[in-house]
């Protein structure tokens, strides 16, 4: 998979009891929302943060992410050099927003483009989640319950893309596969509960404040 690194909040957050709702599924599409607006919107924004994806660059990231969305900077922070994984902590767990090419399939690759393509895509999903919590709520229930065609029906009601290939119920959470035309490779826009077994699972190494671990 290539150099990875994660900093994270301090504490484990296994929450093995947790059952996906709105209000966690609000408050991290709110805090998710000038970051796609930014990358959506701002060429020179998506091509930097592309640059710092593939380099592994937290650092850089962190800044970006920073001047955009305040809110999100202040969580969790991973990359695998073929992707980002932004953390929001709640009360005994990690919920995860983040788009990623599907580990095993290349190494040190994010397109800007197809970057900014899937933020225009998910936008409009993003801001129906955190605005409507009608909506936030069936789509809880739904990943909840596994309904699997219900999810897509929600999904796919918001984003509106033939790019949009599947829409998967993952990690207690959501998976949206894209695949452009003008891209060799698909991309996951990924919405999950933050597990130890999914971290390592897409990230090799990585890195809290003060602390290296592999």
């Amino acid at each position: 998979m290539g150099r990875a690194i994660w900093r994270g909040s301090s504490g484990s957050r296994r929450g093995g009891k947790f059952k996906v709702n709105a209000n966690v599924l609000q408050s991290v599409a709110a805090g998710m929302l000038p970051f796609y607006r930014a990358v959506a919107t701002d060429e020179r924004f998506a091509t930097l943060w592309s640059r710092a994806v593939v380099t592994a660059n937290l650092d850089k990231l962190e800044k970006l992410l920073a001047s955009v969305a305040p809110r999100a900077a202040r969580q969790g922070l991973g990359t695998n050099g073929i992707g980002y994984f932004i953390d929001f902590s709640f009360p005994k767990l990690v919920y995860t927003n983040g788009t990623t090419i599907p580990p095993g399939t290349v190494q040190f690759v994010f397109e800007p483009d197809v970057h900014q393509a899937i933020a225009r895509a998910v936008l409009p999903f993003y801001r129906r989640l955190a605005s409507d919590r009608p909506f936030a709520c069936k789509l809880a229930i739904a990943i909840r319950r596994k309904n699997t065609r219900l999810v897509n029906l929600l999904v796919r009601s918001a984003v509106r893309t033939p790019a949009l290939k599947s829409v998967k119920i993952e990690d207690r959470g959501i998976a949206l596969t894209f695949k452009f035309p003008f891209s060799r490779f698909k991309y996951q826009n990924l919405l999950f509960h933050e597990t130890l077994l999914g971290r390592r699972r897409r990230l090799r190494r990585r890195r809290r404040r003060g602390s290296t671990e592999e």
